[in-house]
């Protein structure tokens, strides 16, 4: 009859077992959905969620504007991701969304987001201070970027391509991109900001969600 020998496995210490149980949870973290929308300001219902996290630090911008951040000409990027839990693809109008903040007891203001292109002009060619006067210009008519040099034209297109890529949200799934909102430096309207995303539509039946209004002024979703 053939003997089997069974070798007893030494016990690790307790402190390397904690270890590297934390580590295999942090990596675990790092890859579920929610990790992000946790350290954002949020709203759900009816199986969509969105997120919203106003990027207030220089260093979030370097990665996606490695040049010329819009941060630095007052201009605040916040990122957002649309996340989808539903069985039906929904729309989500960006040029209707708003931020709106609070100048004085009677003067509520709103903004809305800018384009990449209106981001590169802000940013490259500065106009007044005050966002509570701020007036939206006519798009330019003829070809885009035309006149416009070379340092424009890559701020215009990494304002482009950091930016929300579509308004379908596709069932089950997420996107994910950057809002631009020019403040004119005055970041402290935060602390009474909300973002207003009013339209919000089901493709199949065209039925409308209700609206969604973040709180931007909680830090870290809080």
């Amino acid at each position: 009859m053939q003997k089997v020998y069974y070798t007893r496995m030494r016990s690790l210490p307790l402190f390397l077992t904690l270890a590297i149980a934390a580590i295999a949870n942090a990596k675990f973290q790092q890859n579920q959905p929610t990790t992000a929308l946790k350290t954002s300001s949020l709203e759900s219902h009816e199986g969509l969620t969105i997120s919203a996290r106003p990027w207030t630090d220089a260093a979030q911008y370097r990665e996606a504007f490695p040049k010329n951040s819009p941060f630095s000409a007052g201009v605040l990027a916040i990122q957002v991701i649309f996340r989808n839990d539903s069985d039906e693809s929904v729309k989500i109008t960006i040029d209707r969304i708003r931020m709106s903040f609070q100048i004085s007891d009677e003067n509520r203001q709103e903004l809305q987001p800018l384009r990449a292109n209106e981001v590169a002009d802000a940013v490259l060619k500065p106009g007044a201070k005050d966002p509570s006067t701020r007036k939206r210009l006519p798009l330019p008519v003829g070809i885009p970027g035309g006149g416009n040099d070379k340092k424009w034209t890559e701020l215009q297109a990494a304002a482009q391509n950091a930016a929300v890529p579509t308004g379908v949200v596709a069932s089950h799934s997420n996107v994910k991109g950057l809002l631009y909102f020019d403040l004119r430096g005055q970041f402290d309207l935060l602390s009474t900001a909300h973002l207003y995303v009013p339209e919000v539509t089901v493709m199949k039946d065209n039925r409308a969600l209700t609206f969604f209004e973040i709180d931007l002024s909680r830090p870290n979703g809080n």
